[in-house]
């Protein structure tokens, strides 16, 4: 069973304080958004589709101008210092990285080709990056055996493995991972979040990760926070969160009627207690 206790360390490595995003300078996505991730940890963020997980990830990785979005508001600091002014190459060199939705890897370059992709920032020799190599083999023996093959001719789980393996040869200190279980089998999706785990463990590789897959998620982390229309609207271990009652109903089951807004049920029972 997973240590579900947060590490020892209480070093906070990354702060979102308050950031509101703006989409072509008028749709507020992200409201008051604020998170603190320990180092060393695992730290979920979860919420429904279009709850503003991936939308808080690019604003961490500075890949929100591509599309037309920007920090309006708040701060983002890494290791005490403001890196949302950063472009994404130089924050890949300060050990932040991505591993975007949808398992995106070069279709027409081997497994291995597109995990070397990753090392391309990197200045400490091919030596060291081979060594890198085999650690990424010993995490993914799968893909090993399918090192030599085009990476678009993989399956979808193994085509997630190249995406999170080309992240590890960054030698990043902390990795942004973008809805690691959509659309793979219930089986892979604990194979990968087993991964997640040993790496780690056994890299002292941080983790902030978006998922919708709840259940699976608050097993791993360390911490939770739950978005809501672009605001967070719980947050806390991820053990206090599996038991909290409402957490339970809206995100861990369903209810006789269905699934209902987590922000609609506290401001019923509010609206109850204050009747009562």
């Amino acid at each position: 069973m997973f240590d579900e206790r947060p590490p020892a360390a209480t070093e906070t490595l990354l702060e979102v304080n308050n950031i509101e995003v703006i989409y072509n300078h008028v749709i507020l996505v992200l409201k008051g958004v604020s998170l603190h991730v320990p180092k060393g940890g695992i730290t979920a963020l979860l919420g429904g589709n279009g709850a503003g997980k991936t939308t808080t990830l690019k604003a961490i990785s500075n890949l929100l101008q591509s599309e037309r979005g920007e920090v309006t508001k708040g701060s983002i600091l890494y290791r005490g210092e403001r890196v949302q002014d950063l472009d994404p190459a130089t924050l890949v060199r300060r050990g932040v990285i991505q591993v975007m939705e949808g398992r995106h890897c070069f279709e027409h370059l081997t497994v291995e080709e597109n995990l070397l992709t990753g090392a391309y920032t990197r200045t400490d020799g091919r030596a060291a990056i081979m060594d890198d190599l085999e650690m990424v083999y010993t995490y993914f023996p799968r893909l090993r055996e399918r090192r030599k093959s085009q990476a678009g001719y993989t399956s979808g789980g193994e085509q997630q493995m190249v995406a999170m393996g080309r992240a590890l040869m960054s030698r990043p200190e902390m990795i942004l991972l973008d809805e690691p279980s959509m659309g793979l089998a219930p089986q892979l999706v604990e194979q990968i979040f087993e991964i997640v785990r040993a790496v780690n463990e056994g890299e002292g590789v941080t983790f902030l990760l978006a998922e919708q897959n709840t259940n699976v998620a608050l097993r791993y982390a360390h911490t939770g926070y739950i978005l809501e229309s672009g605001r967070v609207v719980m947050e806390g271990s991820a053990q206090e969160l599996r038991e909290n009652p409402d957490v339970k109903e809206f995100y861990l089951g369903m209810s006789d009627k269905g699934r209902k807004s987590f922000r609609d049920v506290r401001s019923y029972r509010r609206r109850k207690r204050w009747l009562a």
